[in-house]
């Protein structure tokens, strides 16, 4: 514990500290939040989380998104009208399992109308992008570069439906999830028929989720899947190597750099939302 409570000391003394020369925070060390490259999801993790995605505050994240006006009070009798904040668009863009935010700070830039939101179940990796997101942010501010994307820490496959709406999201990345090699452990795995729904109710038709891994199995799965799911589709090699985002997947990830380090193999596969069939 005197270990883990000198290494918080470490962060919050670099959290404070400035860059001499420009006097913006500086970008944070990814030494200083390290942490295990495994949870699991159905523990009890201490969380907050809405009760449903209207309960959810997303102008605390993406403040330079928000405006101001009045509506009527809500408290019971009252009569008069308040300043309510509110948010000039909705998170869009959707990265589950961000880690250090490879990916999120490389999308952000690509797509600076879109709000882009990284979920990740580890404290200290969350707080990492966090306190990255806050740097840019200053150190960018007379170009406005990374307003538009947040970090939030979450346990998705047991609350994705409380912060998106139905067919909110036009992207959800799985970047190198954990493989859970055991057969016992595939229950935990971030891809599944019942997880794959919750994909699909979160998912716009037409949007897309990217997945890659550098594990062939987990890759079969993935498409085994998603493949079976009656509201996706596999997207075609063509179109998804015409895809931006395909190539910012492969490269950005700290996973796919350590790959390619490695001169390890990458497998992508993107499925495409279908349409809902018409009620008969």
């Amino acid at each position: 514990m005197a270990g883990e409570a000198n290494k918080r000391q470490k962060r919050e003394d670099h959290r404070n500290a400035v860059n001499k020369e420009t006097g913006s925070p500086q970008l944070p060390r990814k030494k200083l939040y390290r942490q295990r490259a495994h949870a699991n999801p159905f523990s009890d993790h201490v969380l907050e989380y809405p009760t449903s995605p209207a309960d959810m505050d997303w102008t605390l994240l993406y403040p330079a998104f928000t405006f101001e006006r009045l509506e009527p009070e809500t408290q019971p009798h009252a009569k008069g009208l308040t300043t309510v904040r509110r948010m000039s668009k909705n998170v869009e863009i959707a990265d589950i399992g961000c880690g250090f935010g490879g990916l999120l700070f490389a999308l952000a830039p690509r797509f600076p109308d879109t709000l882009v939101l990284g979920l990740e179940i580890r404290t200290s990796v969350t707080e990492f992008v966090q306190e990255k997101i806050r740097a840019l942010r200053h150190q960018n501010a007379s170009e406005g570069l990374y307003q538009n994307v947040a970090c939030i820490r979450a346990n998705t496959m047991k609350f994705l439906p409380n912060f998106f709406t139905k067919g909110q999201l036009s992207k959800i990345f799985l970047c190198f999830p954990d493989p859970h090699f055991k057969a016992r452990k595939h229950k935990a795995r971030i891809v599944s028929i019942t997880l794959n729904s919750e994909y699909a109710y979160v998912l716009r038709p037409g949007g897309i989720v990217y997945t890659i891994t550098d594990v062939e199995d987990l890759h079969k799965w993935m498409v085994e899947h998603f493949e079976a799911h009656p509201s996706f589709e596999r997207v075609g090699e063509a179109e998804q190597e015409a895809d931006q985002c395909v190539d910012i997947m492969r490269t950005e990830t700290e996973e796919g750099k350590k790959v390619e380090r490695n001169k390890g193999v990458k497998f992508v596969a993107l499925f495409k939302r279908l349409e809902d069939p018409p009620w008969p």
